[in-house]
């Protein structure tokens, strides 16, 4: 078995660097697990703990998604939380609205279901996970630090490829195996 998940890989820039280190400054008082930047992606559908023998199904699928696809730009844009005000979650960075993106996501989840992977509970909303959150004991203050950063303006990024990650766990934070990477057709000139 091997935990898998599909993913666009983002490679932070200076502004999403800044933003993040402010954040974990601001915040550094909290029980916050911050997700480290070479780490930082848009997930497309996690699979969980997968047979192996299921992955070259996957595989298929991702080849012919990829077919489909031609290269785009997203915009990373403001901070959020999931969860309430009173009991977050996790802290994120947003991805501005962008049908190209919308438009794989839900192609993913369709076709992965056709193949026996079920669409998860919640409806497909992309963004970047930078911290999940263990205890938050100054609530006020976490959430003014968050409403500080909320039209935040981050890092334009082009999505010309996906992968297919293994993420494994370890005590010190998950490391993430690349499996096989999709590269998508080039925007026409």
């Amino acid at each position: 078995m091997k935990r898998l998940f599909a993913a666009i890989k983002i490679k932070p820039e200076e502004n999403f660097h800044e933003i993040y280190h402010k954040l974990k400054k601001q915040l550094h008082h909290e029980q916050i697990k911050w997700v480290d930047l070479q780490n930082m992606h848009i997930t497309l559908k996690f699979f969980g703990e997968t047979p192996e023998e299921k992955i070259p199904e996957i595989v298929s699928v991702l080849e012919k998604i990829k077919l489909q696809t031609i290269a785009f730009s997203i915009q990373v844009n403001n901070v959020g939380i999931f969860g309430s005000s009173y009991k977050p979650r996790v802290i994120w960075f947003g991805i501005e609205q962008c049908d190209k993106l919308l438009r794989l996501g839900l192609n993913t989840l369709k076709e992965v279901e056709m193949i026996g992977f079920e669409r998860d509970r919640q409806n497909f909303r992309p963004h970047l996970t930078i911290g999940r959150i263990k205890n938050i004991d100054n609530k006020k203050r976490f959430n003014e630090v968050i409403h500080a950063y909320k039209d935040a303006e981050i890092q334009s990024c082009e999505v010309d490829e996906m992968h297919l990650y293994e993420s494994i766990l370890l005590p010190l934070g998950p490391n993430y195996r690349v499996i096989k990477s999709f590269q998508f057709t080039k925007k026409p000139a």
